[in-house]
């Protein structure tokens, strides 16, 4: 009989892997579910975007607020 990984066409590193991962999404071995690293991924995501946002808004206000010192001395 062959072993399992070839017959449903994997290596058994990646097997292994999932049988690693659910054993750890059913709480039978510590770690992180797969749905809490989904969540932290979203999260580190929109914390990557609201930095961006953030910086953004930083820069355009540095930028008005300069234009309007500028406006003021000319007149």
């Amino acid at each position: 009989m062959r072993p399992l990984p070839p017959k449903i066409g994997c290596v058994a590193q990646t097997l292994h892997g999932w049988i690693r991962r659910h054993q750890t999404d059913v709480g039978q071995r510590p770690g992180l579910t797969s749905e809490e690293r989904e969540r932290i991924k979203a999260l580190e995501r929109e914390n990557r975007e609201l930095r961006k946002a953030n910086e953004i808004l930083h820069l355009a206000s540095a930028y008005f607020a300069q234009a309007e010192l500028d406006r003021r001395t000319k007149f």
